[in-house]
């Protein structure tokens, strides 16, 4: 058999959609497809020479999604000059 199944002692991150991982080495010669890979039940990364290069594709596919900040009032800029601007002037402004 060309494929072996390596375990690791702390055990590989599972995928997004929560899915256990398996590390795949196929040992024929990268040429001939051979390589390291890691996939679930719904995906898989491509297959590559390296381990450790496996494992940084499968965690960067299955990274958590990243929120998207909020701004804070303290960071709007303090060089920044506001300057009432209006289309009436200063004297009808007032009266409404």
């Amino acid at each position: 058999m060309t494929q072996k199944q390596i375990s690791h002692p702390e055990g590989l991150p599972t995928c997004a959609a929560g899915h256990r991982a398996r590390h795949i080495h196929d040992e024929r010669r990268p040429s001939a497809g051979g390589g390291h890979l890691i996939e679930c039940a719904c995906r898989a990364t491509s297959k590559s020479v390296n381990a450790d290069t496996a494992l940084a594709e499968w965690r960067r596919i299955n990274r958590p999604a990243r929120s998207p900040r909020t701004r804070s009032p303290s960071d709007a800029p303090d060089n920044v000059l506001q300057f009432k601007l209006g289309l009436a002037p200063a004297s009808q402004r007032a009266r409404s």
